[in-house]
């Protein structure tokens, strides 16, 4: 009604209001009614806008690879990209007056494009895969660094990227070229594990034998000191048995040394005894019989008298015509006698 119209501006939104001409407002976040036919409004957005990219180049190989990332950005100087780019609005407020927001995104992109390509086709197709960091890194300090954006008043907040990937023929080349490495290396990995296992049971084999070998040595230390023990038993018996039998030599000696000092003893006893014998016999064969007799018969008992004279008796039994011995003298006789027995 009347042409007038009221804007209110987000808080991430830069609005300029120009009126004939003449910068009339500007700010952050502004509401307010203007007349239409008289004004332009510029709108810029100071918030952070994610941008998304999907980039094709070649490596260093000339191999295509994909890059898929986003930017990050914000416009941190509104006055001075309004001054180089259309940021207009419709009378009406509904959308811009130009496509120049839509192209400064494309001119960002197109500048990631050519520092990533840059930084891209110093590196081979595998480096290149595996690097996304270091890529990141050179890229986000070239467009930190650019006069382009800092003359435009831009500010590069974040630089990610998600994905570098090869075309499909070559990402199953490389596929198939990382498979064929994974088995050789699952089979080395085999072959190092038998080999492993061959060491280990060559190891114990050695240790068997080893163990085996020194059984056997102690075994023959044993051997070879018991045989010298029994050696040196063996020379300490025939040690102990010459010993003895020098001993029993001795012990020999002295008894035959004894026998014959005894043998010559009782030979001289003998001799004592015999010419002793000699003598007596000599001596007595000088005496007269009926002397000798006479003192035989002084150590007899009546007994063995009663005995003599008997036999004297039966000596001259042819002369004795008749003898009579009274019972009474052979009772005392036989009772004497008897009475010794018991005794």
């Amino acid at each position: 009604m009347f042409n007038i119209q009221y804007i209110k501006a987000e808080p991430t939104t830069f609005i300029m209001q120009y009126k004939n001409g003449q910068l009339k407002r500007q700010g952050k976040g502004l509401s307010f009614f203007y007349y239409a036919p008289t004004t332009s409004l510029v709108s810029v957005p100071v918030g952070t806008t994610d941008l998304p990219f999907m980039l094709k180049e070649s490596t260093k190989d000339y191999q295509e690879v994909t890059v898929q990332g986003q930017v990050v950005y914000r416009i941190a100087d509104p006055e001075m990209l309004s001054g180089l780019m259309n940021f207009t609005l419709k009378p009406n407020a509904s959308g811009y007056s130009s496509e120049d927001p839509d192209k400064l995104r494309n001119r960002i992109v197109n500048l990631v494009q050519v520092k990533m390509r840059t930084a891209i086709e110093q590196l081979d197709l595998r480096q290149a895969i595996a690097a996304s960091q270091t890529l990141v890194r050179a890229v986000k300090n070239e467009l930190s660094n650019s006069s382009v954006l800092q003359s435009m008043g831009i500010e590069i907040m974040d630089l990610s990227i998600l994905a570098i990937k090869p075309s499909p023929d070559t990402a199953r080349a490389l596929e198939a070229a990382v498979r064929e490495k994974l088995l050789e290396e699952a089979d080395e990995a085999i072959y190092r594990r038998r080999n492993a296992s061959i060491d280990q049971e060559r190891a114990v084999k050695e240790n068997e034998l080893n163990t085996e070998l020194a059984v056997e040595a102690k075994q023959k230390d044993i051997k070879e000191e018991r045989l010298k023990a029994e050696r040196l038993q063996q020379e300490k018996r025939s040690e102990m048995e010459r010993e003895q039998l020098e001993a029993d030599i001795v012990l020999e000696q002295q008894r035959k040394e004894f026998v014959e000092l005894a043998t010559a003893n009782e030979r001289e006893e003998a001799d004592v005894k015999a010419y002793e014998i000699a003598a007596t016999m000599e001596a007595l064969s000088k005496v007269e019989p009926r002397i000798f007799e006479a003192m035989t018969m002084a150590n007899l008992n009546p007994q063995q008298l009663m005995a003599q004279a008997f036999r004297e008796l039966a000596g001259g039994a042819e002369k004795i015509g008749q003898l009579n011995i009274a019972p009474d003298l052979l009772q005392s006789i036989a009772g004497k006698i008897d009475g010794d027995a018991r005794a």
